[in-house]
C-alpha cells in the first residue's frame, strides 16, 4: 500500500469518529450539563464520592455558563469533605465562597473550610499553621455570619483551638524548664498567663512561674505569682498546699543565698588582708 493511501484512510476513519462523536449528544449544551450534573449528584448520593470527583472536574472545564456551575463547585468541595481530603476540601470551599458569595450554600461552605482546616491541624498537631488558619477561618466565619445557627458551635472549636496553641507553648515552656533554662521558661509561662486565661494548666503554669522565679534567684518575683496563686485559688486546698511548700522553698532558697553571700564577702575580706 503506498503513501498516498494510507493518508486517505486515515482521514476517512478521522472524519467518521468526527461524525459520530457529534452524534453522540443531540440536544444543547446546556442541557448536556445539566444531565450531567444531575448524574452526578445521584451518585454523590449514594456515597460514589470517589468517582463523581471525576465527573465533576469534567463538568467545571466544560459547562461554563450552563448555569450548573455554582452547585457543581459546592458538590466538588463536599465530595472532598466526605473523602477527608482536608487539603483539598478547605481549598474547595474558600474558592466556592470567593466566586459564589451570595449562593445559598456560602454560609456552609464558610464553616466546612474552616472545619477542614481545624481537621488539619488535629492531624499534625506539630503544625500551628494549621491551627492559625483554622483559628483564621473561624474567626472570619463569626464576621461574615454573626447570626448563624452555626456560630456556637464555630465558637466551641475556637475554644479547642485556642487550648491546642496554650497546649503547645506549655510544652515548649516545660522542655525549657527541663533543660535548666528557667528564663526561657518565664518567658513562655507569663505570655500563657495573658494569653491563655480559661486554660485548665493555668494553676499548673504558674507553679512553673514560681519555680523558675526561684531557680533565678529572683524571689520578689516568686513572691509576687506566689501571692496570686493564693488570691485565685484560695478555695482549693491542693493549690494552697503547692503555695505552703513554694513558700518553703522561697525561703530555703534565700537562705542559702544569704549564706552563699556572706561566704564570698567573708573570702573576699580575707583575700584582703592577705594581700596587705
Amino acid at each position: 500500500m503506498d503513501k498516498s493511501m494510507k493518508i486517505l484512510i486515515f482521514l476517512f476513519i478521522l472524519v467518521q469518529t468526527i461524525s459520530c462523536s457529534s452524534n453522540t449528544y443531540t440536544g444543547s449544551i446546556t442541557e448536556k450539563c445539566k444531565a450531567q450534573y444531575n448524574a452526578a449528584e445521584a451518585k454523590y448520593k449514594v456515597g460514589k464520592y470517589w468517582s463523581v470527583k471525576e465527573d465533576l472536574d469534567e463538568i467545571l472545564q466544560n459547562c461554563t455558563g450552563t448555569g450548573v456551575m455554582e452547585e457543581t463547585h459546592f458538590l466538588l468541595a463536599e465530595a472532598h469533605f466526605h473523602l477527608e481530603e482536608w487539603v483539598e476540601a478547605r481549598e474547595e470551599y474558600g474558592s466556592f465562597v470567593n466566586f459564589f458569595p451570595g449562593s445559598p450554600y456560602s454560609e456552609t461552605a464558610a464553616y466546612r473550610k474552616a472545619i477542614s482546616a481545624y481537621n488539619l491541624s488535629y492531624k499534625d498537631s506539630r503544625d500551628q499553621s494549621n491551627t492559625t488558619f483554622a483559628i483564621r477561618d473561624f474567626n472570619r466565619f463569626g464576621s461574615d455570619y454573626p447570626n448563624s445557627a452555626l456560630l456556637d458551635s464555630a465558637i466551641m472549636y475556637l475554644d479547642s483551638l485556642s487550648n491546642r496553641v496554650a497546649e503547645n507553648d506549655f510544652q515548649i515552656a516545660r522542655l525549657y524548664s527541663r533543660m535548666g533554662e528557667p528564663g526561657a521558661a518565664a518567658i513562655y509561662l507569663k505570655e500563657f498567663l495573658d494569653e491563655f486565661p480559661k486554660s485548665p494548666r493555668q494553676k499548673e503554669v504558674i507553679v512553673m512561674l514560681i519555680s523558675s522565679y526561684i531557680d533565678m534567684k529572683e524571689f520578689a518575683a516568686a513572691k509576687f505569682y506566689l501571692e496570686r496563686l493564693r488570691d485565685t485559688y484560695n478555695s482549693d486546698e491542693k493549690m494552697l498546699s503547692s503555695a505552703k511548700r513554694l513558700e518553703g522553698q522561697i525561703a530555703d532558697a534565700e537562705k542559702s543565698l544569704e549564706r552563699k553571700l556572706e561566704k564570698e564577702r567573708k573570702q573576699k575580706l580575707q583575700q584582703k588582708n592577705d594581700d596587705s
